[in-house]
């Protein structure tokens, strides 16, 4: 299992659709994109700026019952992508017994980000979904180059 970052969450335009962006912590810093519901969007969001709500939303009431039941969240898994859909787990230990709970990852993410649980990510799924960051040096050395070109090239006359 890989240790992820939860990034963020941000609307894919044009179809406005809430993605949630998990980074590898280390190696190839991968970006693993999960299309999420609005709903589940504005739960992880509301996780991550700290807002605390009248009333408990479904995933603070998730929390309340493992604290309320002694369990703990050891870690939550995206295991696999089927058929373009995202599979994750809990990982909870209550009473010495870890026991394994399969759900939605946005549901995983969203208590995960709660209690500050690690999340991970298996190596097929981002080997699979796993989305390389741009090189920004490469890119920053190809315009570079493209200058020095034009520069070389360039004539007075084109300037006429």
């Amino acid at each position: 299992m890989i240790d992820m970052e939860l990034v963020g969450v941000r609307i894919e335009a044009p179809a406005n659709t809430p993605c949630v962006l998990l980074r590898e912590q280390v190696g190839d810093q991968r970006i693993l994109p999960i299309f999420v519901g609005p709903s589940e969007a504005q739960a992880i969001v509301l996780a991550l700026d700290g807002v605390v709500t009248p009333r408990p939303m479904t995933h603070d009431l998730i929390v309340n019952l493992l604290r309320d039941l002694g369990a703990t969240l050891d870690a939550v898994v995206v295991t696999e992508l089927r058929e373009k859909t995202f599979l994750a787990e809990l990982h909870l230990t209550r009473a010495g017994v870890v026991t394994v709970v399969s759900c939605r990852p946005s549901d995983a993410i969203a208590v995960a980000a709660r209690l500050g649980t690690p999340i991970r990510a298996s190596e097929a799924v981002l080997n699979v979904a796993g989305i390389r960051p741009p090189d920004e040096d490469a890119e920053q050395e190809e315009v570079v180059e493209e200058f020095r070109e034009f520069i070389e090239n360039i004539n007075p006359e084109d300037f006429l």
